[in-house]
């Protein structure tokens, strides 16, 4: 049931005195009880003016909500349909079509899971709205690496690429354009974040890798693969490439022409010997390459490795001394969401970001925009294993009930604090965008 009451935003003199105590009942009592009203005050001949919006019943409610498969999850839909008497529907959609959906086709989804990345291409577009931040109600336990652009110890959160904390805020209602510091408006609700790495197949390395640079060491030519996206492959080539010593960049997430060009000639020819195996695009695909032998490293999310081990086949998420690269989703109204169901998505959101998605997207390798919420939904075993970096205390398993761990193993990176405190970029929209995607896809079809 929903449980907060939603308030009326115009009053009516004739039912002034009904709404008044209508205000101390349930949100969904007090739409049924104007849905009553409307129909009698209807019969009776004396309706006038009386919100349509208000003769809804909740439950009729639908929001559709469009995001990639690690946040689009039909599971959590369910709960939360079961917890709020609205329905929710989950729409899962790959990155770049994602995207494609959010500009073209914004009027057939109602709320989506926008990425810090896509923000850049939205916000100014007319396609998102922004939510005011005194609707959001878990703002003060919020990781400070999206609301200050600060880890909790006082230290700057690298700015390389789209940080978080620069495209979170909105000057106005209106949403259409980014605050250079905290306002009043919010582009997005924060909901996901992690740090992504190499992949390795240890057992077929068979010796230590602690930097970007082998992602392009010769050693390894024909067992490496890339992601094929420009806004996160080109990231974990500039951090090989810069950590090889071939290309100092300025901003590795911000590149000038000439870094670019520099880039996609040294990764041209690095592709020409034969190097990578394969570019990937979807989760599965680099599950697969990676689980069949045919790479042994590559640019990999923390889950995908999980799903590798599940299989009884060694992946390790291997820590880099040159830092992560970081990326966040967060949750946003489409621009044509009004009246209730704009009202039922606050409600969404406040529950989203209430614990039961943070644990179970803790279940898969996620960290929640609001951990401290998400805890009390994970057993201690499980809130030690994946935030506290300490050896599971008992197997530790996904969402579903499938091992995922046994006990006594301790996850790849550490702690939250180990591997989100060492953000090296962003995943990034760079000013040389169009620049960078048409050299790049000239690189990958190369």
């Amino acid at each position: 049931m929903v449980r907060k009451s939603i308030r009326r935003e115009h009053a009516y003199t004739s039912e002034n005195k009904i709404l008044q105590a209508a205000r101390r009942t349930t949100r969904r009592r007090l739409l049924q009880g104007a849905a009553a009203m409307a129909g009698f005050s209807a019969a009776s001949g004396t309706l006038t003016g009386f919100p349509t919006i208000w003769a809804q019943n909740i439950k009729d409610v639908v929001l559709n909500q469009a995001g990639s498969p690690v946040a689009a999850i039909p599971k959590i839909a369910e709960q939360a349909n079961k917890d709020l008497g609205f329905t929710v529907r989950m729409q899962a959609t790959e990155n770049t079509d994602l995207l494609n959906r959010f500009l073209s086709q914004s009027s057939a989804i109602d709320m989506g899971d926008v990425s810090i990345v896509f923000l850049k291409y939205l916000v100014g577009r007319g396609v998102l709205q922004a939510i005011p931040l005194a609707k959001y109600k878990h703002w003060d336990k919020t990781i400070p690496i999206f609301t200050k652009g600060k880890y909790p110890d006082g230290r700057e959160v690298s700015l390389q690429g789209v940080a978080p904390y620069s495209v979170l805020y909105a000057t106005g209602s209106d949403g259409q354009k980014f605050a250079n510091g905290p306002s009043d408006w919010l582009t997005g609700i924060p909901t996901i974040t992690n740090a992504d790495t190499l992949g390795i197949r240890p057992d077929l390395i068979g010796r230590p890798v602690d930097s970007w640079a082998d992602l392009i060491n010769p050693e390894f030519k024909g067992k490496a693969a890339l992601n094929e996206s420009p806004t996160t492959g080109v990231i974990d080539v500039a951090l090989a490439v810069e950590a090889l010593g071939e290309v100092k960049y300025g901003n590795k997430g911000n590149m000038t022409r000439d870094e670019i060009d520099k880039t996609i000639k040294l990764m041209t020819d690095i592709k020409k010997s034969g190097h990578f195996r394969a570019f990937w695009t979807t989760f599965d695909q680099s599950v697969n390459l990676m689980a069949s032998g045919e790479t042994v490293i590559q640019s990999m999310i923390s889950p995908a490795v999980t799903a590798v081990r599940t299989r009884g086949i060694p992946c390790v998420f291997q820590p880099l001394k040159e830092g992560y690269r970081g990326w966040g989703i967060t949750l946003a109204p489409m621009k044509h969401l009004t009246g209730l169901k704009l009202d039922c998505f606050y409600e969404y959101m406040n529950w989203y970001t209430s614990g039961f998605q943070g644990a179970f997207i803790a279940r898969q390798g996620y960290y929640s925009g609001v951990p401290e919420n998400a805890k009390k939904f994970l057993t201690e075993a499980e809130w030690d294993y994946w935030y506290g970096g300490k050896p599971a205390a008992t197997d530790i398993t996904d969402p579903y009930d499938k091992l995922m761990e046994k006990a006594g193993n301790v996850r790849d990176g550490g702690s939250f604090s180990d591997r989100m405190g060492n953000i090296a970029v962003w995943n990034t929209v760079m000013e040389e965008d169009r620049y960078l995607t048409r050299r790049w896809n000239e690189f990958i079809t190369s």
